[in-house]
């Protein structure tokens, strides 16, 4: 039966580590390509990440590997640049986080890999740069939060920056790198040649400060931390509730507002003058925070969301990871998803947020071991004999599958 997913025929190798690019192959393993995670042979670093191992791999690694295959190369000997050489023929895209200087070192730049397969996409994914004084430093999500912005805005007003919760640097270049890969794909479509496309960590999170920074532009009022509060919309917020639980609140119109006074058992605030108009809420924002806080601390978080429910007010419980994984929306949406691992027997994963109708099924396969695929690729795509293979083996640019763990 023919794959009806997406991107089923795109073959993808997968030369990045850790998170931000693993993170954007993911992706297009979910839609349907053939994605082969090229590693080392000691491995993607992200395999030994503690305190959590699932057959012998850290679940950092399982978290973002799914749906690929794994083929050790080691890249440092001519042998394996052959072999590389050899996959890029038959491939559609190649991803790498190497700086300039190590692909051409490495002879794996695009200039070389274009004279191999003129059709090649290559995607680079950087920290910083590829050119200038930036190209050579190092840089991690941590670090990209710090200086693209966004922990300065995370966390309460007059306290220390605060670094989000969440990967949001990698995972953030994880997505742009998919998208740009996709937009290349089509645009082959169009003029039958590759090009190589780069992606830089700082650049996403500059573009995700999106509104703050055309305020800035516009006002020269620098942005802070505002908490959990929108500092133009009050009295948007969360709230503890009696129960020592959270509800967050989005009263974004004058529907909402009037729902909510009702639901909290305060019609009259709805004519108070105070809190008549958005303006005016603007104005004494102040005085009606603490007034909503009173409020909700007089219901259980089941008690308030079940009347801001029947106002139609935009509103949710503040859920920790337990239990957002435990809520029924997310079962029904299959974003927990159970595979079969060859080595370590049932394995849950989340799910993929993309549906379709052409593909309603998703599939899903479990995160390589290390080399697993290896003497599949080599002998069933590339046509190796098993002569050729063991000698791949026996000068060590290669290896069969990992039987660690």
């Amino acid at each position: 039966m023919k794959d009806p997913r997406p991107l089923a025929g795109v073959r993808v190798l997968d030369l990045t580590w850790v998170l931000g690019g693993p993170f954007a192959a993911m992706q297009l393993g979910d839609l349907g390509a053939e994605v082969i995670k090229i590693e080392p042979p000691g491995g993607d670093y992200s395999r030994t990440v503690p305190p959590h191992f699932f057959a012998g791999d850290s679940l950092f690694y399982v978290s973002i590997n799914r749906n690929k295959l794994s083929l050790v190369l080691d890249l440092k000997t001519p042998d394996g640049l052959r072999v590389l050489h050899d996959l890029v023929k038959k491939s559609d895209i190649f991803m790498s986080a190497f700086s300039p200087e190590a692909t051409r070192r490495m002879k794996i730049d695009y200039p070389r890999l274009r004279r191999v397969n003129p059709r090649l996409i290559v995607a680079n994914l950087v920290a910083f740069d590829s050119k200038g004084p930036w190209r050579d430093k190092p840089g991690f999500d941590s670090t990209v939060q710090a200086m693209g912005g966004v922990m300065s805005l995370t966390g309460e007003p007059g306290g220390p920056p605060q670094r989000v919760g969440y990967h949001v640097g990698d995972q953030t270049a994880g997505l742009y790198l998919a998208t740009a890969i996709l937009a290349a794909l089509l645009g082959r479509q169009r003029t039958g040649r590759g090009q190589r496309l780069e992606v830089s960590l700082l650049d996403c999170q500059v573009a995700y400060l999106a509104m703050l920074a055309q305020n800035y532009l516009h006002s020269g009022k620098v942005p802070g931390p505002t908490g959990n509060r929108n500092p133009l919309v009050p009295p948007v917020g969360a709230y503890r509730t009696s129960d020592g639980k959270w509800v967050m609140i989005s009263v974004t119109t004058e529907k909402f507002w009037q729902g909510l006074c009702r639901a909290l058992g305060h019609p009259e605030w709805i004519a108070d003058p105070r809190f008549a108009t958005a303006p005016a809420r603007l104005t004494h924002a102040q005085a009606l925070y603490p007034l909503c806080e009173d409020a909700f601390g007089k219901f259980t978080q089941a008690e308030v969301l079940a009347q801001l429910d029947g106002e139609e007010v935009p509103a949710s419980p503040v859920q920790r990871v337990d239990e957002v994984l435990a809520h029924p929306l997310t079962r029904s949406r299959e974003m927990l998803v159970s595979v079969k691992h060859p080595r370590g027997g049932e394995l849950r994963l989340l799910g993929s947020p993309m549906k379709f109708s052409a593909a309603p099924r998703q599939r899903f396969t479990a995160p390589p071991s290390l080399g697993q695929d290896t003497e599949k690729i080599l002998s069933g795509l590339l046509g190796y004999s098993p002569r050729r293979i063991k000698a791949l083996w026996e000068a060590r640019v290669t290896r069969p599958a990992s039987t660690r763990g």
